[in-house]
């Protein structure tokens, strides 16, 4: 009986194989194209916002021509592509492999610049929804992690023409750190943990000195130690306060207003 099964699954075998034999191939168009043809025909691609189609051509003209200028510029925008098919994972590594393969390629300050934009923009998204979370429990990697790309270009490329953006983004991005801590301290505040608000509050004051945010950084650690009655620090923090924003609000209002959101201390961008 269990040989009579060997002969009959033996044969089920070599009729699926004889099955599939009788099926057309299935056609590869891009067979034969050259690497100016490969390429020309993954911008267009790329130029008509069809990232997929683009990626695959990219890939195909390193895998087929994996020597010579094509197969480096091929790199490089296959990167960009992902990037703007909001893969950010595949970009970043796309990113990171042409730096390591080509670290003097001519265009590898652009990768740098695309690096940062990547985590600057993965970040600028996380936005949408932070109001969702609880903010003591966020940590905003992709903020530090796109400053620290755009410091890359900015300290390795001083001339690069992508490194006045940079330079404006990552303004823009201690803005956005600076405001977090705020965001955070003022959260520990009303809820009572006084100390908590004015140690994270002393942190953006330390790291984040000239960023606007600091003026009511200074207000919840005049208010913080004043709740926890340590009068000599809550004197010492006013003064401070009073000498760098005698004009401030907060001297009229009082506490910080809870229902301002810290990601719009800046204004949108691309």
């Amino acid at each position: 009986m269990q040989k009579k099964l060997k002969v009959v699954a033996a044969s089920l075998l070599l009729a699926s194989v004889s099955a599939c034999s009788l099926l057309p191939e299935q056609s590869d168009e891009t067979k034969g194209w050259s690497a100016s043809k490969l390429y020309s025909e993954a911008k267009e691609e790329l130029a008509g916002q069809h990232y997929e189609r683009a990626i695959q051509l990219f890939n195909r003209l390193e895998a087929s021509y994996p020597f010579g200028v094509y197969a480096q510029q091929a790199q490089l925008e296959v990167a960009y592509a992902y990037y703007k098919a909001q893969d950010q994972a595949q970009a970043l590594a796309a990113v990171e492999r042409f730096i390591k393969l080509h670290p003097n390629h001519p265009n590898v300050d652009y990768m740098y610049y695309l690096r940062g934009l990547i985590n600057f923009n993965d970040q600028i998204g996380l936005l949408n929804f932070v109001y969702e979370q609880d903010p003591a429990e966020r940590d905003p990697k992709a903020t530090r992690e796109a400053f620290a790309a755009f410091k890359a270009l900015v300290d390795k490329f001083p001339e690069s023409r992508y490194t006045p953006d940079a330079i404006d983004r990552m303004k823009y991005l201690i803005n956005a750190m600076a405001a977090y801590e705020v965001y955070v301290a003022r959260y520990y505040y009303r809820r009572g943990a006084y100390l908590a608000a004015a140690n994270r509050a002393m942190d953006a004051v330390r790291e984040y000195a000239d960023s606007p945010a600091i003026e009511e950084a200074l207000w919840i650690m005049v208010r913080s130690y004043d709740k926890l009655g340590n009068v000599a620090l809550r004197d010492d923090a006013m003064r401070v306060f009073k000498r760098n924003f005698p004009s401030s609000k907060f001297l009229d209002e009082g506490a910080p207003k809870p229902e301002r959101k810290w990601w719009k201390f800046w204004g949108a961008t691309s």
